[in-house]
């Protein structure tokens, strides 16, 4: 089933196009952004200008024509707080239903706010804590509080870029007497907001839309780092969102629209959500901020599939965010996932088994358990060179639930699973720091010692048990030895580079039924 999202925003209007699986579960196909600025004036004249007005429906009318063309089953549409505070919103969309046929639903900052959250929760792994969102909009910011199994608070308060940009006519520099007024006012209001949020209690703050998005990737360069592939799961420090900020303050529009990862299109009030984000930060009493990609326009698909599940067909349910983004792609490339997960049990085993001798973590058990999961989803394409295709297609995938160098790492194990072992003559190996080279070489000569041990995929060895000794490591298989020969043959002819990586000699032997 496919779905079309339009998110008819104070500062931008976005559009998702998604195949729709499973209720938890969707990919997105396209994807669509203009930076409109319907509420450019909206808080002091409540009207939308007369371009604002031209330019929405103009802009509206190409997403729906694109969705149509992209075969979407349903167009789902919300528009926010400039439609709602326009004395003339309802006359911008009846002029919509009008011209596209489509109707959408003018939702209240409560039921925002509750979209936000289900949207961030379907792509950050809250993983049994609480979590507050913010969301900095045009004309609101969205605050919310809850985790995997409920919303515990959600709120919407009068604070956006352009409604500030309004009140303090901010596309000019800020002065430090104008800079005292913003701030009492933004603690003015947020304050009962704030408050209650640190008395539900939390233990991370996850920011999404377009603002936070932007002032985290910008804060994260101007701190010396490198520009982001993806901003999911980014996690951007107070202290350096606050260096920035107080420098945007000082500049006028045409000189922040130099700054990377800003532009020209955000320069008039970035300075102004800067301000906003470090204060309710600052009044959350926390020193950093998780970065996410999803907002409302996910969150709409997401409320449309809980309320029409019976329409889709279904996967089988999981908790953990990770897993269901990663059985996702696995079922999208035909991957036996039940022989997948034997795979992912037995490098589990050695990893552990073997955690003095390597010294990793949880972390990169982690990085283990998802690349021998997803190790041969490049067989899609073709078996010959399966390992390099699986690293292109994790890649570039858009996994849920992980950061940029979660992915990286665990497309590089899944390419080094099998032929060569990684050298630093190797291009995309040699970028890797010394400690990513580290993990990459160890995790996958794990995993092509678990590959290894499931040669047949019949699932013919349950367990593995690791025996130290002072200069060699066994490796004990339980199973029926004449059923496993093949298993034998393959781990004894791929235990090598794991010898190296742990630096003791390794054998392989076979104990008759179980450990």
């Amino acid at each position: 089933m496919k779905l079309a999202a339009i998110d008819i925003g104070t500062n931008s209007i976005h559009m998702v196009i998604a195949e729709a699986a499973h209720k938890n579960s969707f990919q997105i196909i396209d994807r669509e952004k203009e930076m409109v600025k319907l509420g450019v004036g909206v808080f002091s004249t409540n009207r939308l200008s007369e371009r604002a007005f031209k330019e929405g429906l103009e802009t509206i009318k190409r997403y729906v024509q694109l969705a149509d063309q992209r075969g979407a089953d349903e167009i789902i549409t919300a528009a926010t707080s400039a439609t709602r505070e326009a004395h003339n919103g309802s006359d911008f969309l009846n002029e919509l239903v009008r011209q596209t046929g489509i109707s959408p639903e003018v939702i209240s900052g409560g039921k925002e706010a509750r979209l936000i959250f289900k949207a961030v929760r379907n792509e950050i792994a809250l993983r049994g804590e609480n979590a507050m969102i913010i969301d900095i909009g045009g004309g609101s910011t969205e605050i919310v509080v809850g985790n995997e199994k409920e919303i515990l608070m959600g709120k919407s308060m009068k604070l956006g870029v352009l409604r500030l940009l309004d009140m303090f006519n901010g596309d000019n520099t800020v002065g430090e007497e104008a800079l005292g007024v913003l701030q009492a006012h933004i603690r003015f209001v947020a304050q009962s907001i704030m408050t209650e949020a640190k008395e539900i209690g939390f233990t991370r703050i996850i920011g999404t839309s377009g603002t936070i998005r932007t002032l985290g990737e910008a804060a994260h360069i101007a701190a010396g780092g490198k520009s982001m592939k993806s901003v999911n799961a980014e996690v951007v420090k107070l202290n350096d969102l606050d260096n920035l900020t107080k420098e945007l303050l000082k500049m006028k529009a045409e000189k922040r629209a130099e700054i990377n990862a800003i532009g020209e299109k955000r320069a008039d009030a970035i300075h102004l959500g800067g301000a906003l984000l470090v204060q309710l930060l600052q009044m959350a009493g926390v020193e950093e901020i998780t970065l996410c990609d999803a907002s409302l326009r996910e969150g709409l698909i997401l409320d449309y599939l809980d309320n029409h599940a019976q329409n889709i067909a279904d996967f089988p349910e999981s908790q953990d965010l990770r897993h269901r983004s990663a059985f996702q792609l696995a079922h999208q490339f035909n991957v036996d996932w039940q022989q997948k997960i034997h795979v992912a049990s037995l490098s589990l085993q050695l990893f552990d088994q073997t955690q003095k001798l390597h010294e990793l973590e949880h972390f990169e058990r982690d990085i283990l358990e998802y690349a021998s999961l997803l190790h041969s989803v490049g067989q899609y394409i073709r078996f010959e060179h399966y390992h390099k295709h699986s690293r292109y297609i994790i890649a570039h995938a858009g996994l849920r639930g992980f950061n940029d160098e979660e992915i990286l790492l665990i497309s590089h194990v899944a390419r080094y699973h099998r032929k060569a072992e990684p050298k630093k003559k190797h291009k995309k190996y040699k970028k890797l720091s010394k400690r990513q080279r580290k993990v990459v070489k160890v995790l996958s000569a794990v995993l092509r010692v678990a590959v290894s041990l499931d040669r047949t995929k019949n699932q013919l060895v349950k367990e593995v048990a690791c025996k130290h000794a002072k200069k060699k490591l066994v490796l004990q298989v339980a199973g029926r030895p004449e059923n496993m020969k093949l298993e034998l043959w393959a781990t004894r002819k791929h235990v090598d580079p794991l010898a190296k990586a742990l630096k003791k000699e390794v054998s392989v032997e076979a104990i008759p039924g179980d450990l």
